[in-house]
Parts: C-alpha cells; structure tokens; sequence
C-alpha cells in the first residue's frame, strides 16, 4: 500500500468471497508499517518455480529522512520481511540506492562463489613471471605481466607513441581476496585481477608521457 506506507497479507479465496457479496470473509490478514512507500516488492525465491513464501523485501522510494544527505541522489531504504507466520516481523532494513526497482532473493546455499579462479580458464594467462615482457609485431605491442604483491613482474615498460598496447596480466596469488589491479588514469583504464585470474586491456598509446 503506497500510500498508507504498509505491507498488507491478503486472504486470496476470502477476497473471491467479499467480491461476491460475503461481508464476513476476513480479507487483510497482517499489516506491517515500512519507511516509506513501498514501489516495488519481491519474494524469495519468487522469480522461479521454488518460490518459498518466507520473505518479502519492500524497496521503499521516500525515505530520505531516514539518512544523512551524502550526495545529489538521498540513499532510500529496503526491508526485509519474514512473511513465513501468521504476523510479519522486519527482520533487516538497510540502505539502498535512490528508487530501488529491482530485487532477487535466492537461498544461500544455490550460491557457488568462486573465491580463486582457475590459471588455466584463461589461454593467455602469464603462468610464470619469467614469461613476462614487452612483444612487438609492427605497431601492435603486447605487455605481458604478473602481479604478486608488492610488485608487477615488470618494473616498467616503454612503447611508441602511436603503438596499438594490449596489456596481459596475471594475478598469481592463490590466497582469497588477494585482488590486485592495474590503473593507467590517463588512458581511462581501471581494472581488477582476482587471484589466479587473467585481465587484458588494449587502447592506443597516443599520448606521450611516463604513466
């Protein structure tokens, strides 16, 4: 209910019954007050066939009060909801972006998260930091590289100006979260390598400078 800042339980077969005509069917079963007007909401597990009736999240889109002002966009609040009783209860409530339209919720344990990635996923992946180096063919340069912290595989590197560079590199660390990245501002390059993953990135070398 927008308006009224709730979420309602309904009794489907009663509202059938109250539409015909039968003033005792007890249509609304629950209500619950969220912060503030609720736009869009979503079950668990509701976009598939396994759709489990426990939870609701209510994506709210005027809650501005609720937090500091931190920027151009007010952040909005969602809240989860156990619907799985007779009464509902908030079990979280939390930040979101401004005009949150779109959630999932899935059980923990369909969730397979990859915490290492797998060296040889990847045909170009630099297996050896003895493999790195600088590889010309006419004005096309590839840069191959590993990360292993502190330090990339290649101190430095030099190329042409005009040169088409494709950057290989290889983040070796096979201990989780161990994310390394490369950055080049300038070039509006920013990218991460998680551990044991393999990241590339090719752009023309036209401006002259040590990056």
């Amino acid at each position: 209910l927008f308006v009224d800042s709730q979420i309602v339980k309904w009794n489907v077969e009663a509202a059938i019954k109250s539409f015909k005509g039968d003033k005792n069917a007890k249509v609304v079963l629950d209500r619950i007050d969220v912060h503030y007007q609720p736009g869009h909401g979503f079950t668990s597990m509701g976009e598939t066939k396994e759709s489990d009736g426990r939870y609701f999240i209510s994506d709210n889109k005027f809650s501005k009060d609720r937090f500091l002002p931190v920027g151009p966009l007010h952040a909005e609040t969602a809240q989860l909801i156990d619907i799985s009783g007779d009464k509902m209860k908030l079990v979280a409530d939390h930040s979101v972006y401004s005009e949150p339209h779109d959630s999932i919720i899935v059980r923990r344990d369909i969730i397979k998260t990859r915490q290492i990635y797998n060296l040889d996923d990847y045909p170009h992946a630099v297996k050896d930091a003895k493999e790195s180096g600088v590889f010309r063919n006419g004005k096309k340069v590839t840069v191959k590289l590993t990360s292993q912290a502190p330090a990339f595989s290649l101190r430095e590197f030099k190329v042409k100006k005009g040169d088409e560079v494709t950057i290989i590199l290889t983040n070796l660390y096979k201990v989780e979260d161990l994310t390394h990245a490369m950055a080049i501002p300038k070039y509006d390059i920013n990218f991460i390598v998680n551990p044991q993953q393999t990241q590339s990135v090719t752009f023309v070398a036209d401006k002259p400078g040590v990056y």
